[in-house]
């Protein structure tokens, strides 16, 4: 299952990215961080549906996958930004 794998590599992807960003936190303007902190509700649910993707005694059907790519996409625009504005 493709789709599956690609569901995937962008959790370890964000995983990755919203470790990175939690340690320049510190450095960071507040924008920045009461963005992150704001996302933060968004990362739960996003990783709550990752284990349950991930889990192979949850039936997931690819559309519940395919709308937790979404939600993984959105929340990678969102490091993005925070990643910009804590890189200035």
């Amino acid at each position: 299952m493709a789709l599956k794998e690609d569901f995937e590599n962008l959790l370890e992807s964000l995983k990755t990215e919203r470790d990175e960003i939690k340690l320049k936190l510190h450095l960071g303007s507040m924008e920045a961080r009461e963005e992150f902190e704001n996302v933060e509700k968004n990362w739960s649910a996003f990783s709550q549906k990752a284990s349950d993707i991930a889990d192979d005694t949850v039936e997931t059907s690819e559309e519940f996958i395919e709308k937790a790519k979404i939600v993984g996409e959105e929340l990678k625009a969102t490091y993005d930004r925070i990643r910009t504005r804590l890189s200035k």
